[in-house]
C-alpha cells in the first residue's frame, strides 16, 4: 500500500510537470477589490516580488529556495492560521503543536524546534514585518490582513541570524493605502464556526494615511470528553491591528504598527498511545489506561481537568518602521519593536482521567528589539546591506505538575505536586553585511556574513510535595546558568542568468542556533547537565528558475545538502524500567549529526482562460550521522537499537497537486471552483521513536467554490477542508519517563464553512 501511495503521487506530479511546468506561488491572484472575471481572463502569471533578501526583488531573480503567498492565495488555501501552510511548501512540516492552541511546531527541511517549553529556541524564525517573534507560543498567527506570506528553506543565518537554521517564515501585513478600501466578512460553519474581520483602509490627509484591521474567531471544538460531554480544541481568538503612516515624499517614510490577540480557549485534548502506568510503591506497576491502537481515534479523550481550565493568551506589540533615502545611492532604514506575551494554559499531557501528567504553565514573555540597515544600489550592478541588531528578551514563568495518580500504596493514591520558578534573559547582538554584485554580464556573485552574540541568564528552582494536603517538602532543587555563545553566519551564492527565462544558482549558507539551559532540569543531577552547546548547520544548493516568454508557465528547482552538528535533543530517560519507576529525567543532549538530501519543485501554469495548476513537490532524505545516546549501548537496561532510527518531523515524500478554474457569468461576475490534494509520507513525532507515535501515509483533499459579483463588491466563498474525513495525527508528546505517557494530537475532521465578503 505504501509503494502504491508513493507511486500515485509521483505519477500524477511528474505528469502533470512534464505537460507544463508548475509553481505554488500564483501571483495573479484577486486582490480584496479585484473582480473574478480578472480571474476568469488572466492568460498569464504575473510577476513575483518578494523581500527574501531584505530588499523588494523578482523571485526569479533570487538565488533562495523561497515561496510566497498572497493573502488571496492563503484564502485559496483555505488557511485560517499560518499553519494553512502544511502541504504548501516542499519540505515543511508546520501545524498546531504541543497541546497548546497558541503555540506553532515548525520544521523545514527536517530542523526546528524537538520541544514546546518555553526556555527552548526555535530552529525557523518567525517574522511579522520584519520584527522577529522569538517563541512558539503565541506564533499561530491567524490571517486577517495579510498582504504576502514567504517562506525561506535553508539557513538564513546572515540575513536573519540566529534560530533560522532551517529556515525563516516572514508574515508581510497590508500598509496603509493612498486611496480608500475596505472590505468586511462574515463565516460560518460546522463545529459552531463564526467568524467576522474587517479591513478599513486610507488617507488622513497630507501624508498621513491610516488602516485598521480585526478579527473574531470562535468554534466550539472537534475533541468531546465523553464523560461530560464538554468540547474541548476549541478556538477563540479576537484580534486587532492598527497602522498609521507618513509619507512625506519620496525620501522618507515612516509607519507605526500597533496590534493585539486575546485568546481564551478550553484545553488541546489528544490521545494516549501507550499503556499509562501508576507506580504501587507496594504492589509494583500497575497499568491505568490501555490504548487500543487497533481502533481509529473518535475524537473523544478523557480529563481530569474540570471545564474551566482551558488556556488563556495575550499577545500585543508596537513597530515603528522607518526608510530615509539618503542619496541616490544609499538608504537607512530601522526597525523598532516591543513585544510582550503573557500566557497561562492548563495541559493534560497523558490525555486521561488521571493526574499523571498534568500541568499549567504561566509565563510573561517581553522583548524589544532594534535594527539598523544601510543599504546601497548604484542603479547597476551592485547592491548591499549593512546592519546592526539588538534584541532582549525576559521570560519568567511559574509551572505546576499535578500527578495525584502517579504515585499509589497498598492501591491508594498519593498527592503530588511539583512547582517550578524560573526566569531566562536573553541579549542578542549581531552585526552583518551583505553584497550582490554583478561582475559580469549575466553573472552574479552574493556574499555576506554575520556575527551573533547570545548571552543567557537562567535561574530555576523546583520543590516537590508529597502527601495528604500535600504536606511534605521532599526536596528543593536550584541551579543558575550564564553564559555567552558567539557565531559567525556566512553565505556565497553565485547565480547565472543564461536568458530572459532561466537562472540558475548555486549557493552555501551557515546557521546558527545558540545554547541554552534545560528547562525541565528537575534533580540535582539535571542540573549538572542542564547546560547545551549551539548547534550549527551548513547548507549547500543548487537551483534553478525558469518562467516562459509567455509568462504562462513557471517552475523552481532546487537540490541541497545539508550538514547539521550538535543537534538538541531532548529525550526521556528511565530509572528502572521493568518497575517503570518514573525518574523525572527529560535531558537535553547535543546529541547527533545529521545528513539531509533534498529536492523540491515548485510550479504553476495558466493554461487557456482561467484555468490555473499548481505543484509542490519535495523528497528528503533525512539520517543521523552519530547519535549519542545510552540507550543505543546493547549493555544499558534500556538498550533500544531502533529508538533513533528516524529524524522527527521529516517525511520523505511532501507533495501537493492544485487546480482553480474560473468562468465567466451572463451578469458579469465569475465563478471559481478548486481543489488540491496533498500527500506525505510516514512522519515521525517525537525524538525518541515509537511506533504509535507516528502518522502513516497520508492524503488530505480540499474543495472550494466562490462567487465574485460584476462589480467587484461581493464575494462568497464555500469550501470543504480533509473531504475524505482521514483521521492524522499531526503532533506528538514524549514524556515517557513519567508515568510512560506517550500523546499523540489529531488533525481537525472533515469541516466546511460559507462566507461572505463586502468590498468597498
Amino acid at each position: 500500500m505504501k509503494r502504491t501511495h508513493l507511486s500515485l503521487a509521483i505519477g500524477l506530479v511528474m505528469g502533470l510537470s512534464c505537460s507544463a511546468a508548475l509553481h505554488a506561488q500564483q501571483a495573479d491572484s484577486a486582490t480584496a477589490n479585484d473582480t473574478g472575471a480578472q480571474r476568469a481572463e488572466a492568460k498569464q502569471l504575473e510577476a513575483v516580488t518578494v523581500s527574501a533578501r531584505r530588499r523588494d526583488e523578482s523571485l526569479e531573480k533570487v538565488p533562495v529556495a523561497v515561496s510566497a503567498f498572497t493573502g488571496e492565495d492563503m484564502k485559496d488555501l483555505q488557511a485560517n492560521a499560518i499553519d494553512g501552510l502544511q502541504g504548501a511548501v516542499p519540505n515543511m512540516n508546520i501545524v498546531q503543536g504541543r497541546g497548546s492552541s497558541s503555540a506553532v511546531n515548525i520544521f523545514i527541511r527536517g530542523i526546528g524546534q524537538p520541544d514546546a517549553l518555553q526556555t527552548f529556541d526555535p530552529g525557523v524564525g518567525m517574522y511579522v514585518d520584519d520584527v522577529y517573534y522569538s517563541r512558539i507560543q503565541g506564533a499561530l498567527i491567524s490571517l486577517f490582513d495579510v498582504e504576502r506570506v514567504e517562506v525561506l528553506r535553508g539557513p538564513q543565518g546572515t540575513l536573519y541570524g540566529k534560530n533560522s537554521t532551517g529556515g525563516a517564515v516572514k508574515i508581510v501585513t497590508k500598509n496603509p493605502t493612498d486611496t480608500p478600501e475596505g472590505s468586511v466578512e462574515a463565516t460560518f460553519g460546522n463545529y459552531g464556526r463564526r467568524e467576522g474581520k474587517f479591513y478599513v483602509s486610507g488617507p488622513l490627509g497630507g501624508a498621513w494615511s491610516a488602516s485598521l484591521a480585526g478579527a473574531a474567531i470562535k468554534t466550539d471544538g472537534y475533541v468531546t470528553d465523553p464523560s461530560t460531554g464538554h468540547k474541548y480544541n476549541d478556538e477563540d481568538t479576537k484580534a486587532v491591528r492598527g497602522k498609521l503612516r507618513f509619507h512625506p515624499n519620496d525620501a522618507f517614510d515612516a509607519t507605526l504598527s500597533l496590534d493585539y490577540t486575546k485568546q481564551d480557549t478550553g484545553l488541546t485534548l489528544g490521545q494516549p498511545v501507550s499503556p499509562l502506568i501508576q507506580t504501587d510503591l507496594v504492589f509494583g506497576p500497575q497499568v491505568l489506561v490501555q490504548p487500543n491502537l487497533d481502533e481509529k481515534y473518535n475524537f473523544q479523550t478523557r480529563t481530569s481537568f474540570s471545564p474551566d481550565k482551558g488556556q488563556t493568551l495575550k499577545h500585543e506589540g508596537a513597530a515603528l518602521n522607518l526608510s530615509w533615502k539618503l542619496d541616490d545611492l544609499w538608504t537607512l532604514k530601522s526597525i523598532s519593536a516591543y513585544r510582550k506575551l503573557d500566557s497561562a494554559s492548563y495541559i493534560d499531557i497523558d490525555a486521561s482521567q488521571y493526574e499523571l501528567g498534568d500541568v499549567r504553565v504561566d509565563f510573561n514573555q517581553k522583548q524589544a528589539s532594534q535594527e539598523l540597515q544601510l543599504q546601497y544600489d548604484n542603479g547597476s550592478n551592485l547592491q548591499a546591506v549593512y546592519g546592526l541588531y539588538y534584541l532582549r528578551e525576559t521570560v519568567p514563568s511559574h509551572q505546576e505538575a499535578y500527578a495525584g495518580d502517579l504515585f499509589a500504596i497498598f492501591g491508594t493514591p498519593v498527592d503530588f505536586l511539583r512547582t517550578i520558578d524560573d526566569d531566562l534573559t536573553t541579549t542578542s547582538t549581531a552585526a552583518f553585511a551583505h553584497m550582490n554584485w554583478e561582475f559580469l554580464p549575466s553573472w552574479t556573485l552574493a556574499a555576506g556574513v554575520r556575527y551573533s552574540s547570545d548571552k543567557k541568564n537562567y535561574d530555576r528552582s523546583t520543590s516537590t510535595f508529597w502527601g495528604p494536603a500535600l504536606a511534605v517538602l521532599d526536596e528543593t532543587v536550584a541551579f543558575n546558568g550564564n553564559k555567552r555563545w558567539n557565531a559567525w553566519t556566512p553565505t556565497v551564492s553565485l547565480q547565472k542568468q543564461v536568458d530572459e527565462q532561466t537562472m540558475v544558482y548555486v549557493s552555501a549558507s551557515r546557521g546558527f542556533k545558540s545554547g541554552g539551559f534545560n528547562g525541565r532540569a528537575n534533580s540535582t543531577i539535571d542540573t549538572q547537565t542542564a547546560e547545551y552547546d549551539p548547534e550549527t548547520v551548513w547548507t549547500y544548493e543548487a537551483g534553478l528558475k525558469w518562467r516562459s516568454a509567455d509568462n504562462r508557465l513557471q517552475a523552481n528547482v532546487a537540490a541541497f545538502h545539508s550538514d547539521y552538528n550538535d543537534f538538541q535533543a531532548r529525550v526521556s530517560e528511565v530509572v528502572n524500567p521493568d518497575a517503570a519507576t518514573p525518574s523525572f529525567s527529560f535531558p537535553v543532549i547535543n546529541a547527533a549529526k545529521l545528513r539531509m538530501d533534498g529536492l523540491e519543485f515548485e510550479g504553476a501554469a495558466v493554461l487557456g482562460e482561467g484555468l490555473r495548476l499548481s505543484a509542490q513537490v519535495g523528497y528528503l532524505k533525512a539520517r543521523y550521522g552519530r547519535f549519542d545516546d545510552a540507550r543505543l549501548d546493547p549493555t544499558n537496561p534500556q538498550y533500544n537499537p531502533t529508538l533513533h532510527d528516524h529524524v522527527p518531523f521529516s517525511p520523505k515524500w511532501t507533495s501537493r497537486l492544485a487546480a482553480t478554474q474560473s468562468f465567466n457569468l451572463p451578469d458579469g461576475g465569475a465563478l471559481t471552483f478548486g481543489g488540491d490534494l496533498s500527500y506525505r509520507t510516514e512522519t515521525w513525532l517525537s525524538v525518541d521513536n515509537y511506533a504509535a507515535l507516528s502518522q502513516k501515509n497520508n492524503t488530505l483533499v480540499g474543495l472550494f467554490g466562490i462567487y465574485d459579483s460584476a462589480d467587484g463588491h461581493w464575494q462568497f466563498r464555500t469550501g470543504v477542508k480533509n473531504l475524505t474525513n482521514r483521521v492524522y495525527k499531526t503532533d506528538g508528546q514524549e514524556f515517557s519517563s513519567v508515568g510512560n505517557i506517550r500523546t499523540a494530537y489529531y488533525g481537525m475532521p472533515r469541516n466546511w464553512y460559507f462566507s461572505a465578503r463586502y468590498n468597498f
